[in-house]
């Protein structure tokens, strides 16, 4: 096989859709015999490419139309990728791109092979996959694209990397921020609020600036909620319905707790909803659940497990696994992202609901407004989604909202500076962290 060498400007940010390609903003250089970048100071960076030698090709000027013969290509996507050339392409939809942070992670690692193979957006939706990592992640990231590379998923069509989110987000449909600045030993909540509540202010600015318009954000790195409300106060342009908080998670959790209760399978569970906050102030509600379409209160006599045992069992679910395991939970954090996104591009089953952080303005239940705080919703499959409003409440469920509810307000105050409102003041009541963010 003969080798060529195709020099990319470090402004050109996307590429064709005919090829598996790795950007780089890397500031330092950087070896790896598919891909050289050089230092900001230089101009170019040098991909080799393995293609047969009737395919070899000159450099490619930037900003001059490559002919329609001469494709730009990585390996072996010079043979198998061409959209016009394969049948089955012709049924598919229009190319989507995601973004994804944290893109090195082990929920990341999870998570984008379930996006690449079509399990997340259906077997005919094309991607393009924009993964955002760090200067310390970046080789890392490259091994990511790498494994993408070598798995052959017909429906991934483009890849990139960078550390600058103004490059990753352009354009983006779906930004799926995951990464997040773990608590570390001695680090107050209300310090980690900061550090990463500044990692989501500057990824909102840049999905203000180059996003599509009706990008949808599902934030993942923890603390998810109050991460995801700065991420929309700085992020004007963009509807603040379009941000959501994962607590997907927590709803898996519940139905899984309610099933083995019931002896019934998971599928039998409906109805499920974890309110509020992703901290142990959570609230899975077991009185609007279902089993089997009756009441869980019906199918489940013993209120007190329901009250004590059961939600104690949801809130602090990943910390035995963390025990059990020794690693926090990445894959079911994947699959529930994954479920989240589904939950917004598949009409929701007649009667059901799902569970989501989202924006309080204008919401039914009296919850505070300008929070984001999980509720039920439901969705047409568009993207969109309207909160539930035949739900019941009894004085147990709402002494445990009002709990949630003051630790996101004083969580907001914490990060004041971050949303446009003065000076940041923290009274937090308690310490309710997740062992996730240790």
């Amino acid at each position: 096989m003969a080798v060529a060498e195709l020099s990319l400007s470090y402004t050109k940010s996307h590429l064709h859709s005919s090829q598996l390609s790795f950007f780089s903003t890397r500031l330092s250089n950087h070896r790896r015999c598919t891909f050289r970048p050089f230092p900001r100071t230089q101009k170019a960076a040098t991909i080799s490419c393995s293609v047969a030698p009737s395919q070899v090709q000159a450099p490619a000027a930037v900003g001059v139309e490559v002919p329609k013969n001469k494709p730009e290509c990585f390996g072996v996507f010079c043979l198998t990728y061409d959209l016009k050339a394969e049948e089955e392409t012709k049924s598919w939809k229009k190319l989507i791109n995601i973004a994804v942070s944290g893109a090195a992670g082990m929920i990341s690692n999870h998570l984008l092979f379930k996006l690449a193979s079509g399990q997340v957006f259906g077997p005919d939706q094309p991607i393009a996959l924009k993964l955002l990592g760090s200067e310390r992640s970046f080789e890392a990231l490259e091994g990511v694209a790498m494994e993408l590379e070598d798995s052959l998923f017909p429906l991934l069509r483009e890849v990139s990397i960078s550390i600058n989110p103004y490059e990753v987000f352009q354009d983006v449909e779906w930004a799926l921020l995951i990464g997040a600045k773990p608590r570390g030993p001695g680090m107050e909540r209300a310090g980690l609020l900061d550090i990463n509540g500044q990692i989501f202010a500057e990824q909102g600015k840049a999905l203000n600036a180059v996003a599509s318009r009706d990008v949808k954000v599902i934030v993942v790195g923890n603390p998810c909620n109050t991460n995801a409300l700065i991420c929309l106060k700085n992020a004007p342009n963009i509807p603040a319905k379009n941000f959501h908080a994962l607590t997907r998670l927590d709803e898996n959790r519940a139905k899984c707790q309610l099933a083995l209760k019931a002896g019934v399978f998971y599928d039998q569970v409906s109805n499920a909803t974890i309110w509020g906050n992703h901290s142990t102030t959570q609230v899975p509600d077991f009185l609007n659940a279902r089993i089997n379409g009756l009441p869980v209160k019906e199918v489940i006599k013993d209120q007190k497990w329901l009250e004590e045992e059961f939600t104690e069992k949801v809130q602090k679910r990943g910390g035995v696994l963390i025990k059990k395991w020794g690693r926090s939970s990445a894959a079911s954090t994947a699959v529930s992202i994954a479920d989240a996104i589904r939950s917004l591009i598949t009409p929701t089953p007649e009667g059901d609901w799902f569970s989501s952080g989202v924006y309080t303005t204008g919401n039914p239940y009296g919850v505070a407004e300008d929070i984001v705080f999980s509720m039920p919703c439901r969705s047409k499959g568009d993207g969109d989604y309207e909160l539930v409003k035949d739900v019941i409440f009894d004085d147990y469920l709402l002494k445990r909202i009002t709990k949630t509810e003051a630790e996101l307000l004083a969580e907001k105050r914490c990060v004041a500076h971050l949303i446009g409102e003065g000076i940041a003041f923290c009274d937090l009541p308690e310490d309710t962290m997740l062992p996730g963010e240790m």
